[in-house]
């Protein structure tokens, strides 16, 4: 019989290391999976530096048996949007585990108890302190890495969380692929519909303009909050939280490949942001967990990557039928195309959205990967699912 898990805290430092390079031992062999960048995620968990501390309280488990870890979990409070729902959300991150069901629950367990004792409805994720990096659970698409902010996991995974009683907590999240062959027949389309519309003018579209970054910064928070209210489980956007997001892309963004559209008399009305897939150089340099690896990034990120991520486009509603989404689409494209880029990443946006996924399709896209995230209801006793005697769940 194996030794019982064990689910302690993260109090040391050997432990925070233990924590951070846990995915190591999970996606040894995986030639899909792009390490996390070590400091970024140091930093990320840090209440003095992360920033999540500002809205929230988190806590890191390590699953032990026999004096090695098995799985790691984060649990957390975000007081900020639980203020803004009616349910109260426990989320859960940083959810790695080794392919025993055993070792899935007794974190899951840890993780409804530590929700329930501070009075929270739910189980929500899995979100690593961050709703817009590498969230979910990969429910599809295991035939290329993943593209800039987007994550990678086990198979297994997804049995686990629905074993335990987890359900989709929305549609699913979906990330698209589009081919920036300006002979390809959709672009060839998507250029004449966008003709069309610069005849009809009252529309104009600008690269960003990063030397007035806190005023171009201040017009995505206002389309962000307008363009996504209608999502289920939206949660405005802070300033704060919205400049932890872009500012990492400040010193790599081409501006030229970040566009906004405007009304003839001035009113930003669009936001369509192409930034280099970063991913294509981070999957080779090991998450920069030894020095020499930072040689190696340098190297890297020297060569041309061959895709663009294009990770959000904002278009309020009131603009939804004007045609300004095929006029950003069509100059990203045709600026991509340009410098060089092969393909494009489109990721990620929900299934339940009305507009994205019906553009994207019409334009040429398909989907190439699907994420899933989870909520359990924490409602009686913990009940969880019964699964074969070896606690193992098989395909």
């Amino acid at each position: 019989m194996s030794a019982a898990v064990e689910i302690r805290p993260v109090v040391s430092g050997r432990e925070r290391r233990a924590f951070l390079t846990f995915p190591w031992r999970i996606y040894r062999g995986d030639p899909l999976w792009v390490p996390p960048l070590l400091p970024e995620r140091a930093k990320a968990i840090d209440p003095r530096r992360g920033p999540f501390f500002v809205r929230g309280d988190a806590e890191f488990f390590i699953a032990w048996r026999g004096g090695q870890p098995v799985g790691t979990i984060c649990c957390a409070e975000d007081r900020v949007a639980n203020a803004s729902r009616p349910g109260q959300d426990g989320v859960i991150g940083f959810f790695e585990c080794v392919d025993e069901y055993a070792v899935a629950r007794a974190l899951f367990d840890h993780a409804a108890a530590w929700a329930a004792a501070r009075g929270l409805d739910t189980l929500y994720g899995p979100f690593n302190l961050d709703y817009e990096d590498a969230y979910g659970v990969l429910i599809e698409g295991r035939d290329r890495p993943p593209a800039l902010l987007c994550g990678h996991t086990p198979p297994y995974y997804q049995r686990f969380f629905e074993a335990y009683g987890f359900a989709p907590a929305r549609g699913d999240n979906l990330a698209y692929a589009i081919d920036l062959d300006p002979a390809a027949p959709p672009l060839q389309r998507l250029a004449r519909l966008a003709e069309r519309v610069r005849g009809r003018g009252g529309y104009r579209v600008r690269p960003a303009d990063l030397a007035h970054w806190d005023a171009e910064v201040e017009r995505v928070q206002d389309l962000m909050n307008r363009a996504l209210a209608h999502l289920p489980d939206f949660a405005p956007w802070e300033r704060p939280a919205l400049e932890a997001l872009l500012a990492p892309f400040r010193q790599i963004a081409d501006p030229e490949l970040v566009l906004f559209a405007e009304t003839a008399g001035g009113q930003t009305v669009g936001f369509f942001p192409g930034i280099p897939n970063l991913n294509e150089a981070l999957i080779g340099v090991n998450g920069l967990r030894y020095p020499w690896n930072y040689a190696q990034l340098f190297l890297r990120m020297r060569r041309q990557p061959r895709s663009l991520a294009i990770k959000s486009v904002l278009v309020p509603p009131e603009h939804w039928d004007t045609g300004v989404a095929v006029l950003l689409f069509d100059e990203l494209a045709r600026r991509a195309a340009a410098k060089g880029f092969r393909w494009a990443d489109l990721s990620l946006t929900s299934a339940d959205n009305p507009r994205t996924p019906i553009l994207a399709e019409r334009l040429g896209a398909h989907v190439y990967k699907r994420y899933r995230v989870y909520r359990k209801w924490l409602r009686g006793p913990i009940q969880p699912a019964s699964l074969a005697p070896d606690d193992r769940v098989t395909p």
